[in-house]
């Protein structure tokens, strides 16, 4: 039966039931069926100049994968994104696309943007479903690059190599590849083994080797990689995993985490599941300190744990840094947000736990350097919430073991490495740097466009040679 299109409107897209999915940790999006995308892919205009692609950091031909479905072509709406992401399925669920290739959709003028995600995330799971490899395996030149970490930008930038032919080795810390992909977003908006797992089997399909539980900084150096190992380049994109906190009275209380820990027990470590031993607090209510998504990520979790949620954010709801869909996801399912509200001190009991969290009113003033206005407390308006566990989710900086053990490498006063913006050049003859550790915590998408980036800089710094 013929799906009935309102081209100013989005086809609509199948979702758990809140009540539901607030108890269960399967993925809350369901995404199109066959007949849902070509509907979907009929509402693009296929623009001469597609502002869409301009606002993709890895360059997508978003017009031509669409055509693509449109025709009922999937293999080939594959092949189209093949070309510039490795990691379309985690791409489609994650990316905020509002804010980038749908931000710049010219349908989105007059009516609803095009379900670019929403299409690039059937096409990757359609493809999976029926053993599609998008790219195939290239003749290697004997060129030997290596890559610190096997997170989104990491995985980008070794499968644009090993599609150039260089002989790529990613070296990561953890036991398991993926990055952010697996310790940080949640199974219930990035399924792992149905998704990333596969994700990176494609890279490793490539030719790309995965050395895990491999620290470089301590099991060997960056010198050491060129120097002993021969790898004649080497991409750092080691991320940003240090946790920042607010160095407030009490944040030293048993049941305070950093996100990252949190998120890190319950993905990586499985603590959701009842057959994983993972030592995880599931407080009977909890606070979340943030207004990003990896505060999203971690209320909803701690939901999903059995907890009442709370969620106090400093500014209003028109600042939060999250997507609009996790924010309406999130208070669906019953979360509970205090905006223009900011933390003061954390209550212990006698015993050390956690047994409260003390707050005071904000409201907007002038804009700070960031551009958004700043928060300024509301003197006398402090009162309590009540609460067992809280989770500091106020970002992260990078671990500054790469910098400090790689000799002639630049960085700034937050520990970034500095970079080249258009090839990930850094200060170290054949080192290249990208992603959080070079910018500061950011977006799964804008760590594999530097990886793309990256990845032709370190071709064009090889050829020249």
């Amino acid at each position: 039966m013929a799906i009935e299109v309102d081209m100013m409107k989005k086809v609509p897209v199948s979702e758990q039931d809140p009540k539901v999915r607030a108890a269960n940790f399967e993925e809350v999006c369901l995404g199109y069926n066959e007949e849902e995308a070509k509907a979907e892919a009929t509402r693009c205009l296929n623009c001469k100049n597609p502002k869409c692609v301009d606002g993709c950091p890895v360059s997508i031909n978003i017009p031509g994968f669409i055509e693509k479905i449109k025709d009922g072509d999937f293999e080939a709406a594959a092949g189209v994104i093949g070309e510039a992401s490795s990691l379309p399925a985690v791409c489609g669920r994650v990316c905020p696309q509002e804010k980038q290739c749908e931000g710049q959709c010219i349908r989105g003028i007059k009516g609803e943007s095009v379900s670019i995600g929403k299409l690039e995330r059937f096409t990757a799971d359609w493809a999976r479903e029926h053993g599609i490899k998008p790219v195939k395996k290239a003749a290697s030149n004997g060129r030997k690059v290596a890559v610190v970490g096997a997170g989104p930008s990491g995985l980008t930038c070794a499968g644009d190599l090993a599609k150039m032919g260089y002989e790529v080795t990613i070296f990561e810390a953890l036991h398991k590849a993926g990055g952010v992909l697996v310790y940080g977003i949640p199974e219930f908006r990035l399924p792992k083994d149905k998704v990333v797992a596969k994700e990176i089997e494609n890279v490793e399909s490539l030719g790309v080797e995965i050395k895990t539980d491999y620290i470089i900084g301590r099991s060997e150096t960056v010198d050491e990689l060129m120097e002993r190992e021969g790898f004649e380049a080497v991409y750092i994109s080691s991320g940003a995993g240090l946790p920042m906190f607010m160095h407030i009275p009490g944040e030293q209380a048993l049941g305070v985490y950093s996100a990252n820990e949190y998120l890190t027990r319950a993905n990586l470590m499985k603590a959701y599941r009842d057959d994983y031993d993972t030592p995880i607090n599931k407080g009977r209510k909890t606070v979340v300190v943030g207004g990003g998504n990896v505060a999203m990520d971690a209320a909803r979790t701690a939901l999903r744990l059995g907890s009442e949620v709370t969620v106090v954010y400093r500014r209003s709801e028109q600042e939060l840094p999250a997507r609009a869909e996790e924010v309406h996801h999130a208070k669906e399912e019953g979360i509970v947000f205090e905006l223009l509200t900011n933390p003061v001190e954390i209550l212990e009991d006698e015993e050390g736990f956690v047994r409260g969290i003390r707050v005071i009113r904000m409201e907007l003033g002038e804009p700070d350097e960031s551009g958004r206005r700043r928060p300024v407390e509301v003197p006398g308006s402090e009162y309590e919430i009540e609460c067992d566990s809280v989770i500091m989710a106020l970002g992260t900086t990078p671990n500054p073991l790469i910098p400090g053990t790689t000799k002639g490498l630049d960085t700034t006063k937050k520990k970034c490495i500095v970079t080249d913006e258009e090839t990930g050049a850094t200060s170290k003859d054949g080192v290249f740097a990208g992603g959080d550790c070079a910018t500061g915590a950011a977006t799964v998408i804008l760590a594999m466009g530097a990886g793309r980036k990256a990845a032709k800089g370190i071709d064009d710094y090889l050829n020249a040679r």
